[in-house]
């Protein structure tokens, strides 16, 4: 067998979620790091997948650590490890979120985690925070939030070398409309998060160019019907995208359904939010600077008891928008792959199955949707071994 051969596969007999709907005990095959082809006639040796279901890789935005592991810990290893046990859950593409902390150790954090950009681990890194509400800070700390000047915002955008993919700010607080307009000039997706602005605040925060909501409902101010909030203000403009953790906890499913009908799939990207104990048990764990508890699968900052991220992985919040929000398959695999991918501007290269792009796999079963095998630039990362090879044709 040469190396070429070893290259090459198919999955036969599955269904595939491709863009322009389901079809139904298809072939795709693989070549290299990508996706040769889709359909033709079944070969001898091909992979046998009948009853399983093939999406696209997912993408997740938003997400500090796994696998007790934290993007913040400023250390290459413990960023492998949580990358890896997201990629373990079916998360083929990751964004690197870090916390609230002193400038220069976010910035170091920063550098850190760019080396894993420029190795392919990473896609880019998320700075949430210090530029937040001290109303509205959640589980960062409030004596190191900063207003979002845009000299220090810049500072931790050159510190990802060419790799910051987001900033989230109150766009409320001094300097917010302005940074947020030099990150746009950068290139750099402005979120709006962590905020206690006004309808008429957040609107001028779109006009300046903020394009996401940072786990909308969560860390703003809810809708009133005298003031509507930024919650309306960013669900109501096509330019935004945003963000909705269906972990059950942050928000009810009748909220994600509500997000979901006025928004659209191709505007909802689910996100995972999660800190270090996703994919672990109970126990303590740090979250930057401080200290979560996690009890029940909810993790919560031990002083205070604010929700502190979450221990979400996207294979669950897939499960989830298809069994309790109702959502069809198209839309699911949108939200999780095909809006995020769009909105990093990487929608040539992953977020759908198409000939010519990564092939960045999900496989499920079919009829409980629970995850099977997860392929990451066509080498199988988890569960290739399932399948058993068509005999005869």
């Amino acid at each position: 067998m040469t190396t070429a051969d070893r290259d090459r596969t198919a999955l036969a007999g599955a269904r595939l979620v491709l863009p322009g709907g389901v079809v139904e005990g298809d072939r795709l095959a693989v070549e290299g790091e990508r996706i040769a082809g889709l359909g033709g006639d079944t070969a001898p040796g091909d992979l046998d997948l009948t009853g399983y279901t093939v999406v696209p890789g997912f993408v997740d935005l938003h997400v500090h650590g796994g696998g007790g592991a934290a993007y913040t810990s400023g250390i290459a290893e413990e960023a492998l490890l949580a990358a890896r046990t997201h990629l373990e859950h079916g998360t083929t593409t990751t964004v690197a979120s870090t916390v609230t902390g002193e400038i220069d150790e976010v910035a170091r954090q920063a550098h850190v985690l760019s080396e894993l950009v420029e190795d392919g681990v990473l896609a880019g890194i998320h700075f949430e925070g210090p530029f937040i509400s001290p109303g509205r800070c959640g589980a960062h700390r409030p004596d190191l939030l900063r207003d979002p000047d845009p000299a220090l915002v810049r500072k931790l955008v050159d510190a990802a070398r060419g790799h910051a993919t987001m900033v989230t700010l109150a766009p409320e607080l001094p300097g917010g409309l302005d940074s947020v307009r030099m990150l746009a000039d950068l290139g750099v997706i402005a979120a709006v998060g962590h905020t206690d602005s006004d309808y008429a605040t957040t609107l001028a925060a779109i006009e300046a160019g903020a394009t996401v909501a940072t786990h909308l409902f969560n860390a703003m101010p809810g809708i009133a019907h005298r003031a509507p909030g930024p919650i309306v203000a960013l669900l109501e403009d096509e330019r935004v995208t945003v963000e909705l953790i269906n972990d059950g906890v942050h928000l009810h499913p009748s909220v994600l359904d509500l997000a979901f009908g006025t928004a659209g799939a191709s505007r909802v990207a689910l996100i995972t939010d999660a800190m270090g104990a996703a994919g672990m048990g109970d126990g303590l764990y740090p979250l930057g600077p401080l200290q979560v508890e996690v009890k029940d699968g909810v993790a919560r900052l031990v002083e205070g008891g604010a929700i502190a991220g979450s221990t979400l992985t996207l294979d669950v919040a897939f499960k989830r928008a298809l069994t309790v929000n109702g959502l069809s398959l198209n839309q699911a695999v949108e939200s999780l792959s095909a809006t995020p991918a769009r909105l990093l501007g990487l929608s040539d290269s992953i977020g759908s199955l198409e000939a010519g792009k990564f092939a960045d796999l999900v496989v499920v079963d079919s009829g409980s949707y629970e995850l099977v095998a997860v392929m990451r630039r066509g080498r199988w990362v988890l569960g290739g071994e399932k399948f058993g090879r068509v005999k005869s044709v």
